[in-house]
């Protein structure tokens, strides 16, 4: 059933509103103003990335009663850029009649992995052996099958944080404890061969559009190197990319959702896939369609918010997009951080560099990224070597 915030129209030059305040919310940013569309972002940070960039700053916590009546009143729609925002706080704005994508209820069942892996089962598609730990004696009576194992966070968990690897039931006690015993979940270790993500974009009208399936190394629980190629000559890849983006589209189906969704698959040795996690919100992995696609993933997220029609996911060359933490400012052994070879990474002249205005790099901190567009992958992956080694950067694989 359509409702009243679900059909209307917002033109060019209407105001569209973000909560969060980070990379994600300052790239959404500049797609909406290139559009012509003007942008307030509520966010508790006065130098966040968006903050800096966007037409309006709205300083209060995200849960501000106060800040949200303001934000409800300066726009029509609200989307957000990370999927800790309270779930409460989206619904608080659909309640004052904004457009809001994606919804609370949708949000919530996203940011609480018990929640979001019983939603996954529900709809049919495997995801990893597992068992809800809410107290010790979860741990003691989980099946011997789930170790060894990755003991994770329910909530508030993000690029490795809050996970421990456990090989026996002693250690998962441990971890727990070093958790504050808040709810987890205890993941059997699967046989990984390589990993995979599927991000779409979902108008309230149910159309929706399928980027291209990239291929994604991680490094220390972050993404390190996300790979795009117009088309897989195996096969047996071929077939799993179709398989995932049908799994993908049944999930934002299954949840009603409306925006940008991504969602994380691993592909086991066996050929088989299971979903790791779904982010409601554009994804690391998805950077590389600013400078690759005719259609960016923050376009579709404005398109989706504004109720226009979804542009195209076509991707217009091969790609390798490298994450830029904040090591690399950092020579071995160095407690000063130094600028890093802008010159000699953009000497590559596949090399597209996007910093997100970060003041203070530190290790692990996602700084910005460089996607490289070549025309054919060799190609992009031999200038992905290329700019690695000019920054320091371990060489993609």
């Amino acid at each position: 059933m359509t409702s009243s915030t679900d059909s209307f129209t917002i033109a060019p030059g209407g105001w569209l509103g973000m909560l969060g305040g980070g990379q994600l919310g300052r790239m959404f940013c500049h797609a909406a103003q290139s559009l012509g569309y003007r942008v307030v972002v509520l966010d508790p940070d006065a130098e966040g990335p968006a903050a800096v960039v966007a037409d309006r700053h709205i300083r209060a916590a995200y849960d501000d009663a106060d800040g949200l009546a303001e934000l409800a009143r300066s726009c029509r729609a609200v989307t957000t850029e990370f999927e800790n925002v309270p779930a409460d706080s989206l619904r608080a704005l659909a309640a004052a009649q904004c457009r809001v994508s994606p919804t609370g209820d949708a949000v919530a069942i996203v940011q609480d992995r018990i929640a979001e892996k019983t939603f996954i089962a529900s709809q049919g598609i495997p995801v990893a052996p597992h068992a809800a730990i809410r107290t010790q004696q979860d741990l003691l009576d989980a099946p011997d099958m789930l170790f060894p194992g990755i003991l994770k966070v329910a909530r508030l968990g993000y690029d490795g944080k809050g996970q421990a690897r456990v090989a026996s039931r002693a250690e998962a006690q441990a971890a727990f404890a070093e958790f504050d015993g808040v709810p987890c979940v205890l993941e059997a270790l699967m046989p990984l061969d390589y990993e995979i993500s599927v991000v779409l974009a979902r108008g309230f009208d149910g159309a929706d559009v399928v980027f291209p399936v990239a291929r994604n190394l991680h490094r220390d629980g972050i993404l390190a190197v996300s790979t795009v190629a117009a088309t897989d000559s195996d096969p047996a890849h071929a077939q799993r990319q179709a398989k995932a983006t049908e799994a993908a589209r049944a999930i934002a189906q299954g949840l009603g959702y409306h925006g940008v969704l991504c969602v994380e698959f691993f592909v086991l040795t066996d050929g088989s896939l299971i979903v790791n996690e779904i982010a409601p919100r554009p994804h690391n992995s998805g950077h590389y369609t600013i400078d690759a696609c005719v259609s960016s993933q923050f376009e579709q997220q404005a398109r989706v918010m504004a109720g226009l029609p979804l542009g195209s996911t076509a991707l217009l060359a091969p790609a390798v997009m490298l994450n830029i933490l904040g090591d690399i400012w950092f020579e071995p052994g160095a407690t000063t951080p130094r600028e890093p070879n802008w010159s000699a990474a953009l000497a590559v002249p596949s090399a597209k560099l996007h910093l997100y205005g970060k003041h203070e790099a530190r290790r692990g901190r996602k700084m910005g990224h460089v996607t490289v567009v070549a025309a054919t992958l060799d190609q992009a992956r031999a200038d992905a070597a290329r700019v690695a080694a000019a920054l320091g950067m371990a060489a993609p694989e």
